[in-house]
């Protein structure tokens, strides 16, 4: 038996050792101890002691790590960050930071066990990501931008600092790749319609398109635009929102859904909420909704 619980540090290398395993009993890194035992479609059972925190980052992350089969749909997480009031930023668009250093270390996690992570090109613009793993460790996803009208300087991160693969959505008519992986550097990719058409993407097509590269674990990081269509689409598997101790009073809210009439048409989904030190998670399941 190992000789302590399980922490967060741990936790987070057995996560690493899962992403796209199933079926498979994970040993304490650099030993033979059993720690948790993967037993597929996101299920796994806890073989030693483990801490409140541990036990917590296990049972978020290791849902996201399962494998697909050929024949399934693709897995995609949407990600939010607000304030108490429901807001991700003021209203002249300034979101950094809403999320505490414990939020933004979960974000990069997120990031780490996706294929790809998408923005709308109105977070790109504003707040020139970087989309890359950084606090913690882990792969870099393939970067994902909605760019239909080129809106995103040629001059932002995402187009010049080589850290990962990105594509570049942009408006034009859409040619399957002839290879089903992404090329190094920033590569363009018609797919959103005609120049002038200002009718919004869809966010059907664009999994379409990430699926052909083979990117099948998509990430919508954000803003609240992009994540909401993916949401008001019935496209979101999951759903993180983190919630930061803090109010703005005004400024852009987190969801842009059509409205309702009743309480009964509200979306419901399993939950479980996760105290992540700086902010409060909320991990929405919509799988079975």
């Amino acid at each position: 038996m190992a000789a302590r619980p399980l922490d967060i540090d741990t936790a987070w290398e057995l996560v690493l050792s899962a992403v796209d395993r199933s079926n498979v009993t994970l040993p304490f890194p650099g030993t033979e101890t059993p720690a948790v035992r993967i037993n597929g479609q996101g299920s796994w059972n806890l073989m030693q002691p483990a801490t409140h925190e541990a036990q917590s980052l296990l049972s978020v992350f290791l849902p996201l790590c399962r494998p697909l089969p050929d024949n399934a749909q693709l897995n995609v997480i949407g990600q939010l960050g607000q304030s108490l009031d429901g807001r991700i930023a003021t209203v002249t668009g300034r979101s950094r930071f809403i999320n505490g250093d414990d939020g933004i270390t979960h974000l990069h996690r997120i990031r780490a066990v996706s294929d790809a992570v998408i923005v709308g090109a109105g977070t790109a613009l504003t707040d020139n990501p970087r989309l890359t793993v950084r606090r913690t460790h882990g792969r870099n996803p393939v970067r994902v931008v909605i760019d239909r009208h080129r809106r995103v300087p040629d001059s932002h991160h995402l187009f010049t600092d080589g850290e990962a693969p990105t594509l570049r959505l942009i408006s034009g008519t859409y040619s399957k790749p002839p290879h089903a992986e992404v090329p190094p550097g920033v590569t363009d990719v018609p797919c959103l319609g005609r120049p002038e058409d200002d009718a919004p993407v869809d966010p059907a097509h664009i999994l379409e398109v990430l699926a052909d590269y083979g990117l099948r674990k998509i990430f919508v990081e954000g803003g609240g635009v992009t994540v909401s269509a993916f949401l008001n689409a019935g496209l979101l598997n999951r759903l993180h929102v983190m919630v930061a101790p803090m109010i703005i009073g005004s400024g852009r809210p987190a969801f842009s859904l059509p409205e309702i009439d009743l309480l009964d048409d509200a979306l419901r989904p399993r939950a479980q909420l996760v105290n992540l030190g700086s902010d409060m998670l909320f991990d929405l399941d919509f799988s079975g909704t």
